[in-house]
């Protein structure tokens, strides 16, 4: 018997495992799920990367004008808020094998909802009300469903993004109507917020602060203007909860003459670039992140479906999903690593009024 035998069978079954861990990394689906506030469903979608298009897996109903959507940090869940009375948020599970959603109930909200979110810890549900002026906190339960509102408080006009730092100690929300962004201390055991010292940072009049995210650092938070199209950088004091300013530019195309009306923004996971959408010129514009400061660098716009209310990138980096409200339709873009510009996208057709889209990894 030749003595390399078993030393040759041992390492074409080490080949073998790692070809088929390889696989099942490659065929780890992801699915998309985009609001369709007028035909009151929920699109689910599946992100083909290989091919670069999106296959529809199913439609469901949730009977209301469905706009802001939020997932559990665990991907196990995906929560909707409906804009219709009654106000409510409706918690459905996540099949993995099939990115099929269930509906494990529904559960008040305070008031008609522009945003939600989760805490780091998945047992809360933060809200934001534009028509009330308020932001929500709601608990959430062991099996994944939205509970009872646990907390109400009134913030300035318009309030319209609510999200919790990554430490879970602090939470922002922003008044489009009060140029304003407030800062909350986060009691996370009881699911209570308190106003901060300092309660306010104010932005610029009349700029409508709308949509915000923080780098994966913490170490910055990039905030979007509605009213002005204008995107600040602000420099994120984490052990205060405090904000400073360090840059303004625009999301405005050269030469823009319309009223400016800009809607969501996003970081790649890796940082290097943010993007943001303008729904008069209905572009998508794309910054460069500085990795020392965090300042941006303009690269452009890039157009896009009608109306860009919201948008989404992929955990690879390499897929930005836009969808219009008024074109109805949903767009898929390549991400140029090296430069950031968006390629040739591939289109599907959604539902009526298509605003929000979230992205989940199969585990």
């Amino acid at each position: 018997m030749n003595r390399r035998t078993p030393i040759l069978r041992a390492l074409q079954g080490a080949v073998a495992l790692l070809s088929v861990a390889a696989m099942g990394q490659a065929w780890a689906a992801t699915w998309v799920y985009v609001s369709n506030a007028d035909s009151q469903e929920i699109s689910v979608l599946e992100l083909d990367r290989a091919e670069g298009v999106l296959k529809p897996v199913q439609t469901l109903n949730v009977g209301g004008t469905v706009m802001p959507m939020a997932v559990s940090p665990d991907k196990r869940v995906l929560y909707a808020a409906l804009r219709s009375q009654p106000f409510r948020v409706v918690s459905m599970s996540i099949d993995a094998a099939t990115g099929k959603l269930q509906k494990l109930g529904e559960a008040p909200l305070a008031d008609s909802m522009a945003n939600i979110d989760l805490d780091a810890s998945g047992k809360w549900l933060f809200a934001a009300s534009y028509q009330g002026g308020k932001i929500s906190v709601n608990a959430i339960g062991k099996d994944g469903a939205v509970g009872p509102i646990q907390q109400l408080v009134q913030t300035g006009p318009n309030a319209h993004a609510v999200h919790a730092d990554a430490n879970n100690r602090f939470v922002l929300a922003t008044s489009l109507g009060g140029d304003n962004v407030s800062s909350w201390r986060f009691d996370a055991d009881k699911g209570l917020l308190a106003a901060n010292d300092p309660p306010l940072t104010m932005s610029t009049a009349k700029s409508g602060p709308r949509h915000f995210v923080w780098d994966k650092a913490q170490r910055h938070v990039y905030l979007l203007n509605e009213l002005d199209a204008s995107l600040h950088v602000y420099a994120w004091d984490a052990a205060r909860g405090a904000l400073k300013l360090e840059q303004s530019t625009t999301t405005l195309p050269p030469g823009f003459t319309g009223k400016p009306w800009a809607a969501d923004l996003h970081l790649t996971p890796d940082g290097r670039y943010l993007y943001a959408s303008e729904r008069t010129s209905s572009t998508l514009s794309a910054f460069k992140v500085d990795a020392a400061s965090g300042q941006l660098q303009p690269l452009g716009q890039t157009p896009t479906e009608k109306g860009p209310r919201g948008f989404a990138i992929d955990s690879s980096g390499r897929y930005l999903i836009a969808a219009g409200q008024e074109s109805h339709g949903i767009s898929l873009y390549p991400i140029d690593s090296a430069t950031g510009a968006l390629g040739k996208p591939s289109r599907i057709t959604a539902g009526k009024n298509p605003n929000w889209i979230e992205i989940v990894d199969a585990p």
